[in-house]
């Protein structure tokens, strides 16, 4: 298990948090503050895909102009901490699927820890910036396909090597 002190380049100072860890199955992911803490996976089963998001409802609940995303089993997903820290915003009709879409925030700070939705039920929209361990970002968590390429901003550039799918792409199928 890879922790906090013993690897602080792995592990930047992030928020109030300081006990992430991964491995070769599983990582923490933590809110900003540290109230809420979950374990996900890192392959499949549980892990499903990683992908970039420029649809309009990823862009407003994520604040930006795009949105990293991984997806995962609710059954190979788990808290650590702070489950009842969780306060939860729901959609009835999205814009990409104009399905419901459930948003799940820690309470304290305010950080997005995940979207569950119709379109995927007992699946997590994880959100890659909530990763403990960013090295995961460029190997197990990098993103294999951007979805709604097209809406996507001029100044944004494509992911090298990453499918550019219109609309929900290999997911729609």
């Amino acid at each position: 298990m890879s922790t906090a002190a013993a690897n602080p380049e792995a592990f930047p100072l992030q928020g109030l948090t300081s006990d992430g860890w991964s491995n070769e199955e599983e990582a923490s992911a933590t809110c900003a503050c540290g109230a809420v803490q979950m374990v996900i996976p890192l392959k499949a089963p549980g892990l499903l895909n990683t992908f970039v998001c420029h649809c309009s409802d990823c862009r407003k609940v994520s604040a930006s102009m795009f949105a990293t995303n991984f997806t995962s089993l609710d059954t190979h997903t788990r808290f650590t901490r702070g489950e009842d820290n969780l306060t939860v915003f729901s959609q009835n009709k999205t814009t990409a699927t104009g399905g419901t879409m459930s948003n799940s925030f820690c309470k304290t700070c305010g950080t997005l820890m995940f979207r569950a939705g119709s379109v995927a039920p007992g699946t997590k929209f994880m959100r890659g910036g909530i990763i403990d361990d960013h090295r995961l970002h460029d190997t197990m968590l990098r993103p294999g396909v951007e979805i709604f390429s097209e809406h996507r901003a001029g100044w944004v550039k494509p992911v090298d090597g990453v499918e550019q799918a219109k609309g929900m792409g290999p997911f729609s199928k």
